[in-house]
């Protein structure tokens, strides 16, 4: 399709190309070859993917985590003129380079908080899927996107659905938003059956395909936790106007209720391509061929409570958001640790809450962090001693 020179050329720059989002991103620039380019490229270890994507896109800089990956991938690109870029500086170069002006933050975890805070230094819209970053950077962000005139917009399906539910409305008149969880592989489970949950049956999500981090946080529910914290920041709400019910279908993927009663919700299929072409795209929404929800075979939309006893990573978020300062940037920290030894399978699925609540208890709280205050405590938490 043509908009008829309507809309202006995007140049992006993608962090985290090859993971879930990455992919489905480049997926839907794709379909729109004369109105995004890709400029550069950032991601972890995958160098077999990465030099596909770089083939296909043509980028003008791609970096990777490690150098050992960097230099195999100048080797298996040196007949282009891509150059390849490796570690924080790479990514923070990348996050920066003047040749772009959206960048989308599909990177996993705290390491999404740096490239943000250079891209919004350099005055770059955001399109974002790192939810991290927004927990432990928080008012910093945000004074940061006021002060450079920029606009954040959100990718994680709940946090689109809300923006999408605001648009065309007074902020101010929010009563409360719902966020809807799906409950996870073990939406019912008591604590004794939790004690036995496996890793394999952790990774087997019900409704989305996700990376393992992100699986296995909403197998704990602490990503809905996260996203307390990101709507918190992202919405300028209290927490006490955030509310998470969790729905199996994923049908509705969040609402808003407005001072007068009314109640807006956003739906669809579980897509994240949805929510992606709608950063991508916005302030318009252009034509898709993604999924439709099929209202015949949609017999009920069911809702119920969170189990904040068994499941007390939400729990825990809650009260990290209450406390603020670096309390959130240590609980993110503490779970990300967590996360990482569940998945080597040195912890049991109950270690992971126990690990958090411990890390919390012991955090002394700086009340109005700096980004270098932010990234010490970060470091600090990962090198504690927990088992």
């Amino acid at each position: 399709m043509d908009f008829g020179g309507k809309y202006n050329r995007k140049n992006l720059i993608l962090l985290g190309s090859t993971g879930s989002i990455g992919t489905q991103t480049l997926s839907v620039v794709e379909k729109w070859p004369q109105y995004f380019k890709v400029a550069a490229l950032a991601a972890g270890s995958n160098v077999k993917l990465l030099e596909e994507q770089a083939r296909k896109f043509k980028p003008g800089f791609i970096s990777l985590a490690q150098k050992e990956g960097a230099e195999e991938l100048r080797k298996r690109l040196r007949d282009t003129s891509v150059k390849v870029l490796c570690g924080e500086e790479g990514l923070w170069e990348i996050a920066s380079t003047p040749e772009a002006d959206w960048v989308v933050n599909a990177l996993v975890g705290f390491d999404g908080l740096k490239p943000t805070v250079a891209a919004l230094q350099e005055g770059k819209n955001i399109a974002l899927a790192n939810k991290e970053t927004l927990v432990a950077g928080g008012e910093l962000i945000m004074n940061l996107a006021e002060e450079k005139g920029v606009t954040i917009v959100p990718i994680d399906s709940e946090h689109s659905a809300i923006f999408q539910c605001l648009q065309g409305e007074n902020w101010e008149r929010v009563s409360k938003i719902v966020l809807t969880a799906s409950g996870g592989p073990f939406r019912g489970c008591t604590l004794k059956e939790l004690s036995k949950v496996t890793l394999a049956q952790a990774l087997e999500h019900p409704n989305w395909v996700m990376g393992k981090k992100i699986t296995i946080d909403s197998a704990t529910l602490m990503n809905k936790g996260l996203e307390v914290l990101e709507a918190q920041i992202l919405f300028g709400l209290d927490l006490d106007q955030i509310e998470v019910v969790v729905h199996p279908q994923s049908i509705i993927h969040s609402m808003v209720e407005f001072i007068d009663g009314s109640v807006k919700a956003q739906l669809g299929v579980p897509d994240m391509g949805v929510p992606i072409q709608f950063a991508l795209t916005y302030p318009d929404r252009w034509p898709s061929s993604f999924e439709r929800v099929n209202w015949r075979e949609t017999e009920r939309l069911s809702f119920e409570m969170p189990d904040m006893d068994s499941f007390r990573c939400l729990k825990l978020a809650y009260e990290a958001g209450k406390i603020g300062g670096t309390m959130p940037a240590a609980m993110n920290a503490a779970n990300e640790r967590a996360v990482e030894l569940f998945l080597a399978d040195r912890i049991s699925f109950l270690d992971i809450p126990r690990i958090i609540e411990e890390t919390m208890h012991k955090h002394k709280v700086i009340s109005c962090p700096s980004l270098s205050d932010i990234i010490d405590v970060d470091r600090e938490v990962r090198e504690q001693k927990i088992l």
